[in-house]
């Protein structure tokens, strides 16, 4: 009684040579929001990284660098995966070498 009648529409009918231009043409947005994504987001970070590796392969002793954790300090001593940092007077820590994230301009600790 209050419930009115619903009846089912026929489909159009699909044209037979444009459906694979139809599905191309569906997926550009798709594969053009990868290729902006690419180029804003992945491509500079890769870029960055790469010059932080650069930074950090070519740390030498007596360098004042920076850490993550904002500590400064002068580079006493490098090994492989590590360097000691002189932080204060006979004061030296040790910290792997990816926690450097600049290397300041020699004399700036004092």
């Amino acid at each position: 009684m209050f419930i009115s009648n619903a009846f089912a529409q026929t489909a159009p009918a699909a044209a037979a040579g444009g459906d694979m231009t139809s599905s191309l043409m569906s997926m550009a947005p798709l594969v053009l929001m990868f290729v902006v994504l690419y180029f804003i987001m992945i491509r500079p970070q890769m870029k960055k990284q790469k010059e932080h590796r650069a930074m950090i392969d070519a740390l030498a002793k007596g360098d004042e660098v920076v850490t993550a954790g904002g500590m400064l300090g002068k580079v006493a001593s490098i090994s492989d995966s590590h360097i000691g940092l002189q932080v204060a007077s006979g004061v030296e820590i040790q910290m792997q070498r990816s926690a450097v994230v600049q290397v300041l301009p020699k004399g700036t600790i004092k």
